[in-house]
């Protein structure tokens, strides 16, 4: 696991570690400042020609079509209104429980149905490949207008940690094929941690004077500046085969991308083996934790109606914790339930260093836990605010979400999951640039 070559970037300003969930409901919830809906309108909604290409050719999956839409369109007295910095938002209806369509209704209204994706229509990748291309081939046209949507575009993510994560890692393509600029992006937390909105000061939940809040959060996602976030990619290899479930965060890679990886790691390539490759942001795990949130992902796939808000899936997440054995496990229970120190061998690199150093894994570590924000499991702070005296000691540099480091650290028990959001059981353990 090593850093991806870019950052991306948050419309927010990032709070300090010390940010309490006071100013987190005040930033975009009920008591926040009105925002007039026309003003709105003027600011973030692109030319009437210009989102009707964009929706084309998305819809289409053809920059031509979009090309060709645009031509169609009259240039009228609204076709020449160009915003001060166009947002597209992306809804993931599922989440929110009820909330998802709700949501995804009142944004058509304030910025029009053209900027409004569903993502359980629209793929984030058809967007960036199909939306954004038929801008830039406009822009190549001589279009002054959609020359500067392009640059000033702000995308919003209306959904929770996994659903932005799924969209951040689509937009890093956008640096692989060299077409910057990469659009900043801003979250209207809808899932059940929301960590990556509340590092970066969008809140912790969905607010209940909701109507409301979504005038400010898309004020406030083309008002406010950037913030920079480390990238990291996972590399899994395993015994050749496919999975029947691929993950979306997760793509095959061929065998010479393994072989390479394998070069520069310093370890062998099994004869048989299939290579996956991903990007995550917020963090990673390993164990039991791991395990619970496998469960409640399909539980929610195949019985979607339990799943009916923060509230709700945190009690499913409780109730997995129970049954996979996280508060009390029998001493005659597999050695992979009792701890990782059987099943695991961790490897890492640290800062200007070379070469690779295994680490010994606590007996009393049940899960393992690869950080990258100051957040975990729903504003938990399992790293929290170290003194000078204790970093020195330890050999840590102060935790930020853009400085080229991951915290490691261990769960010990499965209250950590469960609801209290104060009481972590943790073990810290490494502050390291790569692992293995």
């Amino acid at each position: 696991m090593e850093q991806a070559e870019e950052a991306r970037r948050a419309p927010a300003t990032a709070p300090s570690a010390r940010v309490s969930i006071w100013e987190s409901v005040r930033s975009c919830g009920v008591w926040g400042k009105e925002v007039d809906k026309a003003e709105l309108r003027r600011q973030v909604v692109m030319p009437l020609y210009a989102r009707r290409a964009v929706a084309a050719a998305v819809k289409a999956k053809d920059e031509a079509a979009g090309v060709a839409a645009a031509e169609e369109s009259e240039r009228g007295e609204e076709g020449e209104v160009e915003a001060v910095t166009p947002v597209v938002v992306f809804v993931n209806s599922r989440s929110g429980g009820r909330h998802g369509p709700e949501l995804k209704a009142r944004l058509h209204e304030l910025i029009t149905e053209e900027q409004v994706f569903d993502l359980s229509v629209v793929k984030p990748s058809d967007f960036i490949n199909y939306g954004l291309g038929c801008l830039e081939k406009l822009a190549e046209q001589g279009d002054d207008c959609v020359k500067t949507i392009r640059k000033k575009l702000r995308i919003m993510v209306a959904g929770g940690d996994g659903t932005v994560g799924w969209v951040l890692g689509c937009l890093t393509d956008l640096y692989r094929l060299k077409r910057e600029p990469v659009p900043p992006t801003g979250i209207i937390p809808l899932g059940t941690g929301n960590d990556l909105a509340r590092s970066f000061g969008w809140g912790g939940s969905f607010p209940f004077g909701w109507r409301s809040a979504v005038k400010r959060y898309l004020s406030k996602a083309a008002t406010a500046p950037t913030c920079r976030l480390d990238s990291w990619q996972a590399v899994v290899m395993m015994p050749d085969g496919e999975i029947k479930e691929l993950p979306y965060a997760l793509k095959k890679t061929e065998p010479a991308d393994c072989l390479e990886l394998c070069q520069e790691n310093g370890t062998e390539l099994p004869e048989k083996a299939s290579c996956y490759k991903g990007v995550f942001y917020n963090y990673l795990s390993i164990g039991m934790d791991a395990q619970v949130a496998y469960g409640f992902h399909h539980l929610r796939d195949e019985k979607p109606y339990l799943a009916q808000g923060p509230v709700a899936n945190k009690l499913i997440y409780a109730g997995y914790s129970c049954t996979q054995g996280w508060f009390c496990t029998p001493c005659t229970a597999s050695p992979q339930l009792r701890g990782l120190k059987n099943i695991l061998r961790l490897y890492i690199k640290k800062v200007n260093c070379s070469e690779w150093e295994q680490i010994p894994m606590p007996s009393s570590v049940r899960s393992l836990v690869v950080l990258n924000l100051y957040n975990y499991g729903s504003g938990r702070h399992p790293w929290g605010d170290l003194k000078p005296d204790y970093l020195e000691k330890r050999g840590f540099v102060e935790a930020h979400s853009d400085d080229g480091l991951l915290e490691i650290f261990g769960l010990k028990e499965g209250i950590a999951l469960s609801g209290w959001p104060y009481v972590l059981l943790t073990r810290k353990l490494l502050q390291p640039s790569s692992l293995k």
